[in-house]
């Protein structure tokens, strides 16, 4: 049984990676921001509230991905790893795919003018933090901090690789392993 968390900076590629191996693998995938967030990106449970739920979720299956960062709120969770996955890509480039992505969900929105453009300035900045914040914030900094402390084996995929060449990562790792999902 496999039981895979993956983590990164905003607009690396975690949910995406996490639904490619759903598919891949026929296990489940789970996101953190569905437990983070009660109202998306703008109410938050509270950690007892999310860890619950999480928790409660995790149970109802053998082996699952569960992508995002849990980082601040992991505690009860570390012990159910087999695997974490570490995605880094050039802060330009998520940048790029973060902007695209706002683009695509809010349109003209988020562009100088639009209702969402302060929005989308502010959460590009935000992002924009991870490869040189410190561990009071989202960064590769404290993501850096949490993976030395783990029991469990870190797989680090660094580089701008395609979806399938992370996904084929993943499950060389798992094969070499004998972290299997059957």
């Amino acid at each position: 049984m496999a039981k895979i968390h993956i983590i990164g900076a905003s607009g690396s590629g975690t949910t995406t990676l996490g639904e490619a191996l759903e598919a891949e693998l026929s296990i489940v995938h789970l996101d953190t921001d569905d437990y983070y967030w009660k109202e998306k990106y703008s109410e938050k449970w509270t950690v007892d509230e999310r860890t619950r739920h999480l928790h409660a979720d995790l149970k109802k299956h053998n082996h699952w991905v569960l992508t995002g960062s849990l980082v601040n709120w992991s505690e009860s969770f570390i012990p159910l790893f087999d695997l974490v996955v570490f995605l880094w890509i050039p802060k330009e480039i998520r940048l790029k795919r973060l902007f695209d992505r706002e683009l695509e969900r809010y349109g003209t929105a988020s562009l100088p003018g639009g209702s969402r453009y302060k929005e989308t300035c502010e959460f590009l900045e935000w992002a924009g933090l991870y490869d040189e914040g410190g561990v009071k914030v989202r960064s590769k900094m404290l993501h850096e901090q949490w993976m030395a402390m783990l029991p469990c084996p870190v797989l680090r995929i660094e580089g701008d690789y395609s979806v399938e060449q992370r996904v084929g990562k993943v499950k060389e790792y798992l094969k070499v392993k004998n972290l299997t999902t059957n």
